[in-house]
């Protein structure tokens, strides 16, 4: 199990890789980059709708063979790549996780009706009134 997740370590799989950016000297010797894999449509933790869920957040994350695939190059070191790559796994698997509110349709009441048409119809006579009166010569 990883420290973050209650996902085995079985269903993720790390790949290290050279990143671009900055590292100084290192940048194109070590290998800081992480590619996490999780192959989110065999995974035994995911219910059917989570794993739905988890499909629309990842968006151009997510193979067509169901494998969520997360690069992380922000840090210098392999370890925070590594972490990074983790924690952004575990926010994805949070949000998925939560259901999301059904919308009940509600009615105005009938007092925000009549205080809508009060407004309206006061607006009204303030224009009214910027109006000329017709048949003055003025």
């Amino acid at each position: 199990m990883s420290r973050w997740l209650l996902v085995p370590d079985g269903e993720i799989r790390l790949e290290f890789v050279r990143a671009s950016g900055p590292g100084g000297q290192n940048v194109n010797k070590v290998a800081t980059a992480v590619q996490l894999r999780y192959d989110a449509a065999n995974s035994a933790i995911l219910t059917p709708a989570v794993r739905e869920r988890l499909v629309r957040l990842a968006g151009s994350r997510m193979t067509d063979e169901g494998v969520l695939v997360i690069d992380a190059r922000r840090h210098r070191t392999q370890e925070r790549n590594r972490q990074d790559a983790l924690e952004r796994l575990d926010h994805l698997i949070r949000q998925a996780m939560v259901e999301p509110v059904t919308r009940r349709p509600t009615r105005p009441t009938r007092a925000s009706r009549m205080r809508r048409l009060e407004a309206k119809s006061h607006r009204a006579d303030i224009k009214q009134g910027r109006r000329g009166v017709s048949g003055c010569d003025g």
